[in-house]
């Protein structure tokens, strides 16, 4: 149902006035604000009804406490800016009035002389019936007309009901609609501030995590790395040990070399003396320290092989196959963990003597 609207200014500033009625609306039931009016810490101004209608529907426990005037504190968010407003033991009854809103409506009211919206009300006519307001409601069409179309025009054989009183059925109905989402995004953020304070928790978890990993591997390499240190040490004792001897055989056959060089050079000295009897009172000697050093039986070489190390050979080929099986353990606790490694590493600073390979005390 189509209707034009006129413009009849009532007061010497109408668009002034509009202004300020615009400013005097709550927000809950967009009407002009009903006295007490309360100031929120956000400075924005409700009816104490709506606050006291948001604060129950944001806090549905709250109702079932008894007393239906005070409330015992709790907390609702500003319908303008979502600030949360945090109540003390005496609920919104608790929340300061703002006498200078309620002031301004007085003056607003007395100036105006009419009630909410009745300018807006008196410039609404019937479209087809131009000398007739907008007076009644059509519930089958659902929409505002007059009382000539209900009676002569299109909504002869529809169902009408006041124009005031759907206004204030309609007017409650948005009011507790508003009150609702209210209600129901104060829960959303109730959800949203909890999955934030998870992904902060998985955060923190995931870090402490990290760290043990790395400390248990920082552990693995140390106990590596201290093996290594030990096996090391044997292949060096063994190897100095081996070097021993040989170099012990090689002096005693130099000594046995030199001594042996030296016999030879005064026997072929002796051999070149031209008179036979002074050859002959020295030659008997040398033959006999001759005889005497063919004879000296050296200590045996090194048996085939003693320059070997391959018994200090050492396979890791299974070691490295089981860390790649490393994986986490589900329900493991850390402290039982931390166990394991401090005994894997007392195990693993046994004696070298005792870890030493088969082998490595032959000659």
């Amino acid at each position: 149902m189509n209707f034009t609207v006129g413009f009849k200014p009532l007061l010497g500033d109408a668009h002034s006035m509009d202004n300020l009625e615009k400013q005097l609306i709550c927000p809950i039931c967009l009407e002009m604000f009903s006295k007490p009016v309360v100031i929120l810490p956000c400075q924005h101004n409700l009816c104490r009804k709506c606050a006291n209608d948001i604060f129950q529907a944001s806090n549905p426990l709250w109702q079932s406490r008894g007393s239906t005037t005070v409330s015992s504190g709790g907390r609702f968010r500003c319908p303008s800016c979502r600030h949360e407003v945090v109540l003390d033991r005496h609920g919104v009854y608790g929340l300061q009035r703002n006498l200078l809103v309620e002031n301004i409506i007085d003056i607003y009211k007395q100036e105006s002389s009419r009630p909410l919206h009745s300018k807006a009300e008196q410039h609404l006519m019937c479209e087809e019936h131009e000398e007739e307001k907008i007076n009644i409601y059509c519930l089958s069409c659902e929409v505002p007309t007059c009382s000539l179309c209900k009676v002569f025009g299109a909504h002869k054989d529809c169902e009408v009901a006041p124009l005031p009183t759907i206004y204030k059925r309609q007017k409650s109905e948005l009011s507790d609609g508003i009150a609702m989402l209210v209600a129901g995004n104060d829960r959303v953020q109730a959800v949203i501030t909890q999955m934030e304070e998870v992904c902060q928790t998985i955060e923190d978890n995931s870090r402490r995590q990290k760290q043990l990993l790395n400390q248990r591997f920082e552990a693995l390499c140390s106990v590596l790395e201290e093996r290594k240190t030990e096996l090391l040490q044997a292949l060096a004792r063994e190897q100095e040990e081996k070097l021993q001897r040989v170099r012990g055989l090689i002096r005693q056959y130099g000594d046995h070399l030199e001594a042996s060089s030296k016999l030879v050079e005064s026997a072929i000295q002796s051999m070149e003396e031209p008179q036979m009897a002074l050859y002959l009172q020295q030659a008997k000697e040398l033959i006999n320290k001759v005889r005497a050093m063919s004879k000296v039986e050296l200590a045996g070489r090194p048996e085939p092989g003693y320059e070997s190390m391959e018994q200090f050979t050492v396979s890791v080929e299974h070691v490295a196959e089981m860390l790649r099986t490393i994986d986490f353990q589900p329900g493991a606790s850390g402290e039982e963990e931390d166990e394991e490694v401090a005994l894997d590493g007392e195990e693993g600073s046994a004696g070298p003597e005792e870890e030493r390979p088969e082998g490595t005390g032959g000659h």
